[in-house]
């Protein structure tokens, strides 16, 4: 593969370079998962706004600046080269806004698009239930049609940001006789409607990134479903399309970990070179993020002449959680006992992002789809084998 850029695509990168290096907090912000650290990443959020960076592929009339997907993963790499804040509306702006995009109406655009580009609505998700995980096909929760709006009962579960959230998009039965994938519904909803009730999860790090959401007699009104009544499914499908494929997880985020592995390699030679078979990891990583780099520009390429991402983002989404698990995995081995400190602890030594980031990575072959989930849909639609 030949990968050049073009006089204007280096000049977007300039232009993007300057204003991170201009407008990146000096000092880390909290956790996202505090109520303090949530409001700073929602201020960073609107911050991108200002500089129209918030959203660079949308369309300029919702804030957007309407880069093509090159742009976009130029934008990542200067993004996560700089140091700046990790994204609290990622579900939103990389989940939710190509969906609208695709199935929205010009009204829903309106409405919603500019105010998740500026932070000033933060979206949750709202897919798993306690009996429908990777299965999402076993929903229960239902809104029935009654008028002008619908009456949701039912529960969600761990659903990503929805503590201190504003908005929630998922799924819903909406047909009370059907079953598996016929008759679901894809709802939007403030999450300070009546009838909602919020208990937040607790993570590993005792911080609570998730939630159970309970829906007694939520009334929704009908402008707030996305696409047509009981064809959420494959809108649902579109959505897990974006976040197994390109958007949730650019490869600048993998580069970065990868870069960073090698200095903590490095910084720590001498006590990691007694077991060689952490440099080989180490170098394992850093191959497959740069490779895993090259075969997103080359989709990216495919896009932009009019090809499809199918079944292929499976592929991609097994191998970026495998590859996050690899790297934080290697990182832990070359700390030792020093790896587990808590921030907090005097002797961390400024390390302790290598514990969240591990303990964050043994979610990744879970969400969007566990990956002996992937699997199987490799095995059947690309691969033609029989259903297992």
């Amino acid at each position: 593969m030949r990968l050049e850029y073009t006089e204007k695509q280096k000049a977007f990168r300039a232009e993007i370079r300057e204003w991170l290096a201009a407008n990146v907090p000096q000092n880390s912000l909290q956790s996202f998962d505090t109520p303090e650290g949530f409001e700073q990443h929602r201020q960073w959020e609107s911050k991108l706004f200002s500089g129209r960076w918030s959203a660079v592929t949308w369309p300029k009339d919702v804030g957007g600046r309407g880069t093509d997907l090159i742009e976009w993963l130029i934008f990542e790499e200067e993004y996560w080269r700089s140091g700046a804040p990790l994204r609290v509306n990622q579900n939103g702006i990389f989940l939710l806004a190509p969906t609208l995009m695709e199935y929205g109406t010009a009204e829903q655009k309106q409405r919603f698009l500019p105010r998740m580009a500026a932070g000033e609505d933060i979206w949750a998700q709202g897919w798993s239930e306690p009996g429908a995980g990777s299965d999402m096909a076993a929903i229960r929760s239902r809104a029935v049609r009654n008028g002008d709006h619908y009456v949701i009962n039912g529960q969600k579960t761990w659903s990503t940001r929805a503590v201190w959230a504003d908005w929630l998009f998922g799924l819903f039965r909406s047909d009370p006789d059907s079953t598996r994938h016929h008759g679901l519904t894809f709802v939007l909803m403030p999450l300070n409607t009546p009838g909602i009730t919020i208990r937040p999860i607790k993570q590993l790090n005792g911080l609570p990134g998730f939630a159970e959401i309970f829906f007694d007699d939520v009334k929704v009104p009908v402008e707030n479903r996305l696409g047509a009544e009981g064809a959420g499914w494959s809108i649902a499908m579109a959505t897990a399309g974006f976040e197994r494929g390109l958007m949730l997880r650019s490869p600048a985020r993998f580069q970065q970990t990868a870069r960073n592995l090698v200095k903590l390699y490095n910084a720590h030679r001498e006590s990691a070179d007694t077991d060689p078979s952490i440099r080989d990891a180490v170098v394992k990583a850093y191959m497959d993020a740069e490779a895993y780099t090259l075969a997103t520009y080359r989709t990216a390429s495919r896009l932009a002449k009019g090809g499809q991402i199918g079944a292929e983002a499976s592929t991609n989404k097994i191998f970026w959680s495998e590859l996050d698990v690899l790297m934080h995995e290697t990182a832990m081995r070359i700390l030792g006992p020093l790896g587990e400190l808590m921030p907090d602890a005097p002797a961390a030594q400024g390390l302790s992002q290598w514990l969240d980031g591990f303990l964050f990575s043994l979610a990744g072959p879970i969400y969007a789809g566990t990956n002996e989930i992937q699997r199987n849909i490799i095995a059947e639609r690309m691969l033609g084998l029989p259903r297992a």
